[in-house]
């Protein structure tokens, strides 16, 4: 059984309307009391927010910086983001951003990429928006870009919709930066997955849904004659932990993150049916788990996470 991983999600908007300033404040100190606990951390990437809960206009950090900053204050941690919009970036440009950072952080770096879903985000900042299958090719188009441009002299691709010739990055990242996908549409999204993810990432599913979607990732390499180990399975998931199981069924039933009825997607309760339900995942093959916890911006959640949970989680495996 492979050593498993943690990561934390840090949020990028604030949802006890803080200011931007005071909302950094929470960020910097929720992961400095917990960076000896966790492996990594991620941030998503939306300008806005992307929970339609909040206003437009609460302060929202962006994803890309907001790492490179942490990065460099949090020396013991992995950081990507959860995950990067294909559409937002050239991924000529992005390939160089990542393997700047992977210099810089001294190689603490994982690109987390997607196809990219809020519409109204993509319209706002002037993007165009085309149908599913239209974003995936992209997507597809980019992650072949990025990796040319970190294993290769110089990089020429003529795709139906991006183009680079001759383009160098120097120097060349070293380790190179995992590659995560993130997404699970059965068709599209997972065939590309199996033909170019290091790591592949699945937010917020059941173990029997994550069960199904890693069948369907296994059938898609077997197509391209991948063998599906090669790829690092990840989950990520919202959390609610408490020392007593109400405690923490309260805290999801308040939380607007959380739909009702929804509830089964999600990390829910004390610390032994918390590590009772990432057993599930783990002897699925989840190596890495990517988790927001629902009491942010206190850490008392995740303290307790990694108190307690951590460490019996690796016990059950060892």
């Amino acid at each position: 059984m492979a050593d498993v991983k943690f990561g934390l999600r840090v949020p990028s908007f604030p949802v006890d309307g803080s200011s931007g300033e005071a909302f950094v404040e929470q960020i910097m100190g929720f992961v400095g009391r917990l960076e000896d606990h966790f492996d990594s951390a991620w941030v998503s990437d939306h300008f806005v927010p992307w929970a339609s809960f909040e206003s437009v206009t609460t302060p929202t950090l962006e994803g890309y910086t907001t790492i490179c900053y942490l990065a460099g204050v949090f020396p013991k941690l992995t950081f990507g983001n959860i995950v990067l919009c294909n559409s937002y970036r050239n991924p000529a440009l992005l390939a160089k951003m990542g393997a700047t950072l992977q210099l810089l952080s001294g190689g603490r770096f994982v690109l987390g990429i997607g196809a990219g879903w809020k519409e109204d985000e993509y319209l706002a900042y002037g993007y165009e928006f085309p149908p599913p299958a239209v974003r995936i090719k992209q997507l597809e188009e980019g992650v072949q870009i990025i990796k040319m441009m970190w294993t290769r002299g110089e990089a020429t691709f003529e795709g139906r919709y991006f183009k680079v010739r001759g383009a160098r990055c120097y120097p060349k990242p070293d380790p190179r930066p995992p590659l995560m996908i993130g997404g699970g549409g059965e068709r599209l999204t997972l065939r590309v997955v199996a033909r170019h993810a290091d790591w592949w990432n699945l937010a917020n599913v059941t173990p029997q849904t994550y069960k199904h979607k890693l069948e369907v990732l296994e059938e898609h390499c077997s197509r391209v004659e991948r063998d599906p180990s090669e790829i690092v399975k990840t989950l990520g998931s919202m959390v609610a932990i408490a020392e007593k199981e109400d405690e923490a069924w309260r805290m999801a039933e308040r939380s607007p993150f959380i739909g009702k009825g929804t509830e089964e997607n999600y990390i829910i309760g004390s610390p032994e049916s918390v590590t009772d339900r990432l057993v599930e995942y783990v002897k699925l093959g989840v190596e890495h788990f990517i988790l927001r916890f629902l009491d942010f911006p206190s850490v008392k959640g995740a303290l307790l996470f990694g108190k307690e949970v951590i460490p019996a989680l690796h016990e059950a495996f060892q």
